[in-house]
């Protein structure tokens, strides 16, 4: 029990849907709650630093000093930025700061990427280095970047002590796959932080429930089939492989969305409040829309430190569609190293410019009902298409799985019927995740607060049929979120 619960292992990183995060959380839980009410401030932010850092190590291992370090220089360098009245030095603090922490992401993440296509320029027999990306790298390397670029445009002050910093770099909720948490919406919730009151206590218990629900129940299952389709490209008809695209479409968003709900939940129960990630991106009408939406932490981050600092829209027509293409190219190579990504992220580029190009033609065609329909079912087919790139293992099975929609054998109404009588509880599952994203946005929000309001056997009912449900549909492995990839 002592090396499950307190030993890394390599084969098996701590999730936020492993039974041993749960553990160690109950664990945990208590102990805060104590600690955060009955001690004073720095001994609470020493308590979660360790916890953190310890969750870290469960999740990484040895990489857990990578953290340690890239706090230690950044907390630095702030301090000499703020500090200093010379804009050389300040200039050469953000360069060095920036160094190590591109530098250190991209040895671990790019290093093999780029070195293979250097090897296939050249023509020599390129062996792959024997690295292993640390968890969590590009969300946390995200968080520090910006908050060595706000200390020195004085958008923030540093902090005083390294405890405060290593804690909000470090806060485990939000450490291995996001919302990426900004030091301007954070650090002042530390030095003024009050234990959580009834009312969040229990909405966090209902994200949290919501994001299980999300992750171990919907996408765990849905995956189950996909997998099947995206495993091998060209055996299976059009119908079935149109339904692994619309299946992992839904799975990445329920993978993701859930792991963002459980994120968000667990920091409100302990008192802190992250901001919203996901915003029903389904519903977007058009891929602007969508990228308000989707992954909101990110999206936002990439406007703020490389769409605006390139100039935004404030250089003319031509040189705001080239920022907006290069900061999609990059969005897309910071999802992973690999040509796959940088085709996902030039698309969604591309994409945006079209949109904004078009729109001062549409008039008032914009406004109805049947363009509202059609400019929604445009930008889901083109985002699901392009989901096909992030799931399939290489570019060539990319295409393969969406060509075998277009030129695959189309089966009659008793292959769709054969279809649907194997995969029941699969489209049943699809169907309800549809309902549940199309209610009004307005339905969940409202159904937390009637959770909140509900009495303690009504939460400890749902709860119960939580996990029941969870413990029928799971399979043998508890799958890893798609995001820790990242």
């Amino acid at each position: 029990m002592f090396d499950l619960l307190f030993k890394f292992h390599p084969g098996e990183p701590m999730l936020f849907s492993s039974g041993t995060f749960w553990a160690l959380f109950l664990l945990f839980l208590p102990a805060y709650a104590w600690v955060a009410t009955r001690r004073s401030r720095t001994v609470m932010v020493l308590f979660v630093l360790i916890f953190s850092f310890f969750f870290y190590y469960k999740s990484s291992g040895a990489f857990v000093v990578l953290l340690a370090a890239t706090s230690v220089i950044d907390w630095t360098l702030s301090k000499v930025i703020a500090r200093s009245s010379s804009r050389a030095m300040r200039r050469g603090c953000v360069a060095l700061s920036l160094t190590f922490s591109l530098g250190v992401l991209a040895y671990f993440k790019y290093a093999n990427f780029f070195l293979m296509n250097l090897s296939a320029m050249v023509g020599s027999n390129f062996q792959p280095l024997e690295l292993v990306l640390p968890v969590g790298i590009s969300f946390y390397t995200f968080q520090s970047i910006s908050y060595v670029i706000d200390v020195y445009k004085g958008t923030i002050q540093p902090t005083r002590r390294w405890i405060d910093y290593a804690f909000f770099l470090s806060f485990f909720p939000a450490l291995v796959a996001g919302p990426i948490v900004r030091a301007k919406d954070f650090l002042h919730q530390i030095a003024t932080h009050r234990p959580a009151s009834r009312p969040d206590l229990y909405f966090g218990f209902w994200l949290v429930l919501l994001g299980i629900v999300k992750k171990a129940i919907i996408a765990d299952y849905i995956a189950q089939y996909n997998d099947l389709i995206f495993g091998n490209p060209t055996g299976y008809n059009a119908f079935e492989t149109l339904m692994g695209i619309i299946g992992y479409t839904m799975q990445i968003y329920c993978d993701f969305s859930g792991y963002s709900d459980m994120a968000i939940g667990l920091a409100l129960i302990m008192g802190f409040r992250l901001n919203e990630n996901f915003n029903f991106p389904y519903k977007s009408r058009n891929l602007t829309d969508f990228w308000r939406r989707w992954h909101i932490s990110l999206s936002t981050w990439l406007r703020d430190y490389i769409y605006i600092p390139l100039g935004g829209n404030r250089k003319g027509t031509r040189r705001t569609y080239a920022n907006n293409m290069a900061t999609m190219l990059i969005g897309g190579l910071w999802h992973g190293a690999a040509w796959k990504f940088v085709f996902w992220g030039g698309m969604h580029g591309a994409g945006l410019a079209i949109h904004k190009a078009s729109k001062p033609y549409l008039g008032p065609w914009s406004d109805t009902r049947a363009f509202r329909i059609f400019s929604w079912l445009i930008t889901m087919t083109f985002v699901a298409c392009l989901w096909v790139f992030f799931r399939a293992d290489t570019w060539e099975a990319s295409w393969l799985v969406i060509r075998q929609v277009f030129v695959g054998d189309w089966p009659g109404f008793a292959g769709v019927q054969a279809f649907a009588s194997a995969r029941m509880l699969w489209l049943i599952i699809m169907i309800l995740i549809i309902i549940a994203h199309a209610l009004p946005t307005g339905f969940w929000p409202a159904a937390g607060r009637l959770f909140v309001r509900a009495p303690l056997w009504a939460k400890l009912l749902i709860f119960i049929l939580v996990v029941q449900t969870v413990l029928q549909l799971q399979g043998e492995d508890v799958a890893p979120f798609i995001y820790f990839q990242f």
